[in-house]
């Protein structure tokens, strides 16, 4: 497989794919996290067809509803599509439709969010222009597509004006571990699990970063040359992230993931170290960067009768924002001078902390796999995810890296651990102080699980003592 070639993403190309027999016209909406790959996902699949693409412009303070029309229409000229007047968007709706009105033809809106959000009367238009003159063509696929999935989900998903309208509602998330080995063509087999693992702890399956890679260089140079060398794509990543997506409000959605850095939170410790109240617009933020894919809300759950609690832990659940956070962040001038193009990573403060965390990541964006690991099928699995339990008088606290539920009363306590060195005994002792702590029903089995990177000593696994033990680089072979 050539590295240019397109990658992954099966199941959703199937989904959009499946339109292609659909009788009427279909109004699509795609969303998730910024370079996740939404638009290339859509340009491989309008390779089919006749295709459209437009975009909205990153808003500043500046930008304003007419120079959102303004760019629209030099786009539809420079596709050929002149003499369009920008004065509103019922009138460049209806002189578009008129141009698209009959064969398969592809359009999107990209970055809708962009588009509609200086404008009151846009997405009112735009209802008004798919009931009355795009859907009129039956072989008309229209694509919302965005990076701000809160404001599409307010403002397209959960609207009565689109009710009923939307085809498919398609979240990109990260590729999984097993089609992001084919960045490492065409030598894969080459290079070991562990090497790339230190490559995806900061890159996650986000696919614009992992197409970055030059597989013919260790782990280590290609970490320096994206992070820690003037200019290097995720020297810069952030602020465009928090720029793009967050506008004016971006100052506070920075506190937010500065502080999940260290791990997980409530929303009360965040509000704490923040010094803001629980009442405040904090909750807000944190829903929008759960819904941008930053961020993670694991909910804690009763063994006892399956059901979901009110505690709940925020998690920053992408790689590269943690990274970013704790070694390229504190260390900008640095990297602008050009101090840090030969640093050790091994040498960065926390370095093995960080890395267990990141990892942690990977294997719950991956949990379908893992639960295929173990041996369970997702109709068995009544609820899983990080777990954590907190002190009372009559129990003391506990947190497991994944837990896995099942109908049958059995609980699968995953230990997961990233390291240069094998794992040893100690895995062990930290499991037993887990099980002691975790409040078990009686009529529950445990079933310990080690899920590692880099291997286990071998008195680990004589000891029998974990019911699998999962080498995750597996997935990377």
């Amino acid at each position: 497989m050539e590295r240019s070639k397109f990658i992954g993403r099966e199941e959703e190309m199937a989904r959009l794919k499946g339109l292609l027999s659909a009788r009427v016209a279909s109004l699509v909406v795609v969303r998730g996290r910024r370079r996740i790959g939404k638009s290339r996902l859509l340009a491989e699949f309008g390779k089919e067809m006749r295709s459209l693409f437009l975009s909205g412009i990153p808003p500043t303070g500046e930008t304003t509803a007419a120079t959102q029309r303004k760019e629209f229409v030099q786009q539809l000229e420079q596709a050929g599509i002149p003499g369009i007047n920008p004065d509103d968007w019922g009138n460049i709706f209806w002189l578009l439709s008129k141009v698209i009105s009959k064969g398969r033809i592809l359009i999107v809106f990209d970055e809708i969010s962009w588009m509609g959000s200086k404008d009151p009367d846009f997405l009112g238009k735009l209802k008004t222009a798919w009931d009355m003159y795009f859907s009129k063509n039956p072989q008309l696929i229209l694509v919302l597509c965005g990076s701000i999935s809160s404001w599409i989900e307010e403002n397209i998903l959960s609207s009565t004006g689109f009710m009923g309208r939307i085809a498919i509602d398609l979240v990109l998330e990260e590729l999984p571990l097993s089609v992001c080995n084919a960045f490492w063509y065409p030598h894969p087999q080459r290079i070991s699990g562990y090497e790339k693992f230190k490559i995806l702890s900061i890159t996650g399956g986000v696919p614009l970063y992992l197409e970055r890679i030059k597989p013919e260089l260790s782990a280590e140079q290609n970490i320096r040359d994206l992070c820690f060398i003037r200019g290097g794509l995720l020297v810069r990543e952030f602020e465009e992230i928090f720029t793009d997506l967050f506008s004016r409000k971006n100052a506070s959605y920075r506190e937010i993931v500065a502080s999940l850095a260290n791990g997980p939170k409530t929303l009360q410790q965040i509000c704490t170290k923040l010094k803001k109240t629980v009442a405040g617009a904090y909750s807000g933020y944190l829903d929008d960067l759960v819904k941008a894919g930053f961020v993670q809300r694991d909910f804690t759950w009763s063994i006892d009768n399956a059901k979901v609690g009110k505690l709940s832990r925020y998690r920053l659940s992408d790689n590269y924002l943690r990274f970013y956070l704790k070694y390229i962040a504190p260390n900008r001038a640095k990297i602008e001078r050009g101090d840090f193009a030969n640093i050790a990573l091994s040498s960065l403060s926390a370095w093995e902390i960080v890395m267990g965390l990141q990892f942690e990541n990977l294997v719950a964006h991956n949990r379908k796999t893992l639960l295929g690991l173990i041996g369970l099928s997702p109709e068995e699995v009544i609820m899983d995810g990080p777990f954590f339990q907190n002190p009372t008088t009559r129990k003391p606290g506990c947190q497991v890296d994944y837990l896995i539920q099942t109908r049958f009363n059995t609980l699968y306590l995953c230990e997961v651990k990233f390291s240069k060195n094998t794992i040893g005994q100690q895995v062990i002792k930290e499991m037993e102080e887990k099980i002691k702590r975790l409040k078990v029903p009686r009529l529950c089995s445990i079933r310990p699980i080690l899920i590692h990177v880099n291997g286990v000593e071998e008195d680990v696994v004589d000891s029998r003592y974990f019911d699998k033990i999962i080498d995750f680089s597996q997935l990377l072979a």
